[in-house]
C-alpha cells in the first residue's frame, strides 16, 4: 500500500510541480531546495550502495557451491543477458535520439567530461585504484565497483570465522542501506517538486519542447525494453534452453504484474519463486540460488534505462560522446546495474553512478524524473521476466524435465 500511495503522491507532485513552475515563476526559488536536498541525498548513498549491495551479493555467490558450475552459468547469463539489454538501447537512443534537437536551455560545457575519456588503456587502469580511499572521496565509480567485486570474491577464500563475520557484516550492512535507500525514496515526490518546478520555470517559453523530448525519451525505453522482453529473452529461453516462451510466460503472469505494480523485484521474489517451481517445474535447488542472486545483481530493464537515460541527458545537453566514452556508459551500466537493490526507483539512484562515471551533469537526473516511475514498472517486469527466464533455462542445462 505504501508504494501505491507513494506512486499517486509523485504523480500529484508532478502535476503541482508544473502548474507551480508555469503560472509562479517568480517564486521557483522556495520550492528548487528540495530538489538540491533530493539529489545530495542521491549522492550520499551512491558508495556505500555499491559497496554492500556488491560484496553481499558476491559472498552470497561463494556460498552457493563456491563459485562452482551453477554460479558460472547463472553469472555468464546475467551477464549476457545484461549487455544485450545495454547495446540495444544504446542501439535504439543513437537511432532515434530523443534528446537531439531539443532545445531544453540546458547548453552547457561540461568540463567533467574530459576526465572520462582517453584511450582503452587509460580506461582500464582507472578501474584499479592506487589508494581507494581516494577513489571514494573522488567518486571514481569504476574503480569502487571493481574493488568491491573483488573484495567480495576474496572474503569467501578466508578462513570460515573471518568469512562469517564479513559476509555478516556486508548483508547486515547492504540491509541498512536498503532501509535507508527507502528513506530517501519516501521524500521522491517533494525532490520532484523541487526539481521540476525549477526546470519547468527556467523553460515555460520551451514546455512543449520539453515535453516532446520526453516523449520521445520513453517511446526510446520502451521500444528497448518490448525489443529484449519480447525478442531478445524468448530467443535464448527457446535456443538455448529449449523452453517455450509462451508457456513460460503464463506461468509468470502473477509475478509479472506484481512487478509492474509494486516496482520492486526483492518484494516479488517469492511469488516468482513460486512461480517457477510450481508452474514451470523447476526445482527448488535451482530457483533457490538463481533468483535471489538474480534480484541482486540481474537488472536487465535496469541497465537499459540508465544507458538510454545517460545517453539522452548527454544529447539534451548537446555532448557529443565518443566511441570510448559510450563504452564508459556501457560498462559502468554493467556494473551499476549489479549494484542496483531490487526495490522501486533503484535505477534513478544507479543513474546517478552512470553520470558521474561519465562527467555528466548530474543535474540532468531532473530531465526524466517527470517520466520515471511508469518506466520504472516497466523495466521491474522486464528484470523479473529476464530473472525467470535466465531460472528455466538453467534448469534445462541441468538436465530437468519442465512444465514449460
Amino acid at each position: 500500500m505504501l508504494k501505491i500511495k507513494l506512486h499517486w503522491q509523485i504523480l500529484f507532485a508532478l502535476v503541482i510541480a508544473i502548474l507551480y513552475g508555469l503560472y509562479l515563476t517568480e517564486y521557483a526559488y522556495l520550492v528548487t531546495w528540495m530538489g538540491v536536498l533530493f539529489l545530495r541525498a542521491l549522492q550520499m548513498i551512491i558508495i556505500p550502495l555499491i559497496l554492500t549491495s556488491i560484496i553481499s551479493g558476491v559472498t552470497n555467490i561463494g556460498d552457493a557451491h563456491n563459485l562452482g558450475r551453477l554460479g558460472f552459468k547463472t553469472i555468464s547469463y546475467y551477464i549476457t543477458t545484461s549487455l544485450f539489454a545495454i547495446v540495444t538501447g544504446l542501439v535504439f537512443v543513437n537511432l532515434i535520439q530523443p534528446g537531439v534537437g531539443a532545445d531544453l536551455g540546458l547548453k552547457k560545457d561540461v568540463p567533467e567530461l574530459a576526465a572520462s575519456s582517453g584511450d582503452l588503456w587509460e580506461l582500464v587502469l582507472r578501474m584499479i585504484p592506487t589508494n581507494i580511499f581516494e577513489a571514494f572521496v573522488s567518486f571514481d565509480i569504476l574503480a569502487i565497483i571493481v574493488f568491491s567485486i573483488l573484495f567480495g570474491f576474496f572474503i569467501t577464500r578466508v578462513g570460515e570465522k573471518p568469512k562469517e563475520f564479513l559476509t555478516t557484516l556486508f548483508n547486515s550492512g547492504f540491509e541498512v542501506m536498503m532501509k535507508l535507500t527507502h528513506f530517501v525514496i519516501r521524500f521522491t515526490p517533494l525532490g520532484i517538486l523541487g526539481i521540476v518546478v525549477g526546470v519547468v520555470a527556467e523553460q515555460r517559453e520551451n514546455l512543449v519542447e520539453v515535453l516532446g523530448s520526453l516523449g520521445k525519451y520513453s517511446i526510446t525505453v520502451l521500444i528497448g525494453l518490448f525489443i529484449h522482453g519480447a525478442i531478445t529473452l524468448p530467443l535464448i529461453i527457446g535456443t538455448v534452453g529449449k523452453v517455450n516462451p509462451w508457456k513460460h510466460f503464463q506461468a509468470v503472469t502473477t509475478p509479472l504484474l506484481t512487478a509492474f505494480s509494486t516496482r520492486s523485484s526483492s518484494a516479488t521474489l517469492p511469488l516468482t519463486i513460486d512461480a517457477v517451481e510450481n508452474n514451470s517445474g523447476v526445482s527448488n535447488k535451482i530457483s533457490s540460488f538463481v533468483l535471489p542472486l538474480g534480484a541482486t545483481i540481474n537488472m536487465d530493464g535496469t541497465a537499459l534505462y540508465e544507458c538510454v537515460a545517460a545517453m539522452f541527458i548527454a544529447q539534451a545537453y548537446a555532448i557529443e560522446l565518443g566511441f570510448l566514452q559510450q563504452m564508459i556508459v556501457v560498462i559502468t551500466a554493467l556494473l551499476a546495474s549489479i549494484g542496483a537493490a531490487g526495490i522501486p526507483m533503484a535505477g534513478l539512484v544507479m543513474i546517478s553512478v552512470i553520470l558521474t562515471a561519465a562527467g555528466l551533469p548530474l543535474e540532468g537526473v531532473g530531465l526524466i524524473l517527470a517520466v520515471d516511475p511508469f518506466l520504472d514498472m516497466c523495466r521491474t517486469s522486464v528484470n523479473v521476466w529476464s530473472d525467470s527466464c535466465g531460472t528455466v533455462t538453467i534448469a534445462k542445462t541441468e538436465g530437468e524435465n519442465l512444465n514449460v
